[in-house]
Parts: C-alpha cells; structure tokens; sequence
C-alpha cells in the first residue's frame, strides 16, 4: 500500500509517465475522513473512466480549513493508506492547499472526476483539463450515504440516520 502514496513531484512524473504510455490518468480528490461504500463506489466509478486513478487527498490543515475544527477524524498517513487500500486507487497524493487546482495543473489529467452534487462550474480545475484536451466527469452519489450522514448517526448514537432502510 505505501509504494501507491507519493510526494507531489513522484505523482507528476507517474502521471507523464503514464500519459506518455498511451494510458489515460483519471484525479479525483476530497477529504476521505470516514470512507463509507458511497466512497467506495465512486472511486471505482472513476477508476473506470482511465487507466490510473489518482487520488488527491487534502492535508489535516487543509481539512480543518475547510470543514472547521475537530476534523479531521483520521489524520492524514490513515487516510491515505486506506485509500491506498482500494483496489481502485492507483496513487494517492496528499495537497496542502485548501483547493487542488495547483496539483490539477501539474498533474494535466485526462479526465477529472467530482460528485455530481457539485456543478461543472463550480469543479477546481475543470478549465485546465479541458484546455489541454480532457474532459470533466459528474458523477452521481449514493443516496444516504455521506460523512455528514455517518457523523449525524453517531451523534444520536445510531446507525439509522446514517443508512437508509
């Protein structure tokens, strides 16, 4: 699992390595505090979309910056080695930045894949790829299940709201 969590510049050049092979490098990114099955289907959705599956993965900092103080849950090493787990994550990247449109544009992906509760406009990087020839990908989400859901359910001490019946 450890050999699949790279530094930035060993993700650049897997990716130009890859790209100069003919293979199509598929990046998604996100938090992955609580990895769910919603998690899962959606890195295996977007694995689909390419040849290598690149995961970047926000830092602690970036996560509180975002999501506020007392998250992350898991720190980072823990999340990128459960990402690195899946079957369907190729490399794993973590980014410091609150965004990942600085490692979208070193990366150069041909595809770029989000949830498709965020609007194409709204996508980091989406300009980028197009620009260079790639293309932005939605994809939908599994009702009912979200790490908002999962930390609502533990709170009321349940797994009720968390899944739906």
């Amino acid at each position: 699992m450890q050999d699949k969590i790279h530094r930035r510049t060993e993700a650049v050049a897997l990716c130009r390595q890859a790209a100069g092979q003919g293979r199509k490098v598929v990046f998604t990114n996100g938090c992955f505090d609580l990895l769910h099955a919603g998690h899962v289907r959606y890195l295996e959705a977007a694995r689909a979309f390419g040849d290598l599956l690149v995961v970047g993965l926000n830092s602690d900092a970036s996560v509180r910056r975002i999501k506020g103080e007392g998250r992350p849950f898991n720190p980072v090493e823990d999340r990128a080695e459960v990402l690195a787990g899946l079957l369907a994550v190729d490399a794993v990247v973590v980014f410091e930045e609150d965004t990942p449109a600085e490692l979208i544009a070193e990366l150069l992906p041909h595809v770029l894949v989000k949830g498709a509760d965020w609007g194409e406009d709204e996508i980091v990087g989406a300009e980028v790829v197009k620009a260079h020839g790639g293309k932005v990908v939605r994809l939908p989400l599994l009702e009912g299940r979200s790490t908002s859901a999962l930390i609502r359910a533990i709170q009321e001490g349940g797994r009720k709201s968390a899944i739906p019946q």
